[in-house]
Parts: structure tokens; sequence; C-alpha cells
């Protein structure tokens, strides 16, 4: 899973060096979904939280950003900061973990190591500090966890819940993690 801007007007898609094809997107959600160009065995790696996300919980979100410039696997942590995004939209939340241009599509994920969205977007800080004279800070976008089950479950995707909502060592959960994000790229 992606996010739909990140493939848009791709040839083809590569995972981790393998090509994959879209074999879903909403344009509404900006999700995406992939799967191999060739038949292989998956499994599920991560697991949805048991409940939404709430105000203030703790966040990681993992990723790529600027790949190539900060060159690999990426984590950052922060808290979410709204239940909605930019202008109130119910299908996103805001987070102050820093995220990059290359962390779309990335999870960000509970204490717990369990997903409870996707990164989207970053407000961009330069427009905004033209429009109204100060430079905002942190503030990014996910898809709220709740709407990437909606997304899965429209498409038959089976997913799995949390067998546990015990907390983690950040160090843990980033090693799990970097077991299921994978570098997405448009060629």
């Amino acid at each position: 899973m992606t996010n739909a801007h990140v493939v848009r007007g791709c040839n083809s898609v590569s995972v981790s060096g393998s090509t994959y094809l879209v074999s879903a997107t909403s344009d509404t959600f900006d999700l995406a979904l992939l799967k191999p160009a060739t038949v292989r065995t998956t499994r599920s790696f991560v697991e949805f939280a048991n409940r939404p996300a709430k105000l203030n919980a703790d966040v990681t979100v993992v990723g790529y950003p600027l790949y190539g410039v900060l060159g690999g696997l990426n984590v950052t942590r922060g808290a979410v900061t709204s239940l909605s995004g930019l202008g109130g939209n119910s299908a996103q939340m805001q987070i102050s973990a820093p995220v990059q241009p290359g962390n779309s599509g990335g999870p960000v994920l509970d204490r717990s190591g369990n997903v409870i969205g996707v990164v989207v977007a970053k407000l961009d800080s330069l427009e905004v500090a033209k429009a109204i004279g100060d430079i905002p800070q942190n503030i990014n976008f996910a898809i709220r966890g709740e709407i990437v089950k909606l997304f899965l479950g429209n498409n038959d995707i089976e997913y799995t819940f949390a067998g546990s909502d015990d907390k983690i060592e950040p160090t843990t959960l980033a090693a799990n993690a970097a077991k299921y994000t994978v570098l997405v790229e448009c060629d």
C-alpha cells in the first residue's frame, strides 16, 4: 500500500527493486494498492490498531524521506495533534512527527507498533508563510487507519488487528517496522 499520488503517472513501480503493478487506487482518499508483477508468496507483517487514534497519542512514522539525499530508512516520532486534516478533513489526522517528500505512503504507528494511519502530506510552510507571515512547524497529515481499512476491505484485501496493545520499546518498534516498510519508486 502507498498513496495514489506516489504512483500517479508512473510507467512502472519498483518496490525495493522488484516490479509491482498498481491494482487499485482511490483519488478520494489518496491510496493505492500494489501487487507483485510475478506471483510471490505474501504474508502480512503489519497489524492495525484495535481502535482509532486518539488525540495526543504517541506516533512513529517510518519511511524513505528525501531518498537520494538522506539515503535510507528514516524513523521519526511525534503525536496526534488533531483528529482531522486540513480544512477539517475527517478522513485524515494531523501529526507532529516530522515528514518530508518521500514519506508519503509510509505507516503511522502507535506505541505498540500497530498501524493507525498512512502518511499523506505535509503543510507547505512557504505558502503558509507567504499567506500569513509566519512559518508553521510540524504540521503533517496522515490518512486515518479507519479509512485505510475501508479501502482494503473494498478491494477484498484482508487485514489483521493487533493481538496486543502493550507498549514496546521504540528501538524494537523501529526494527519491526523496517521489515515491512519498503522503498516505492516511480519509473
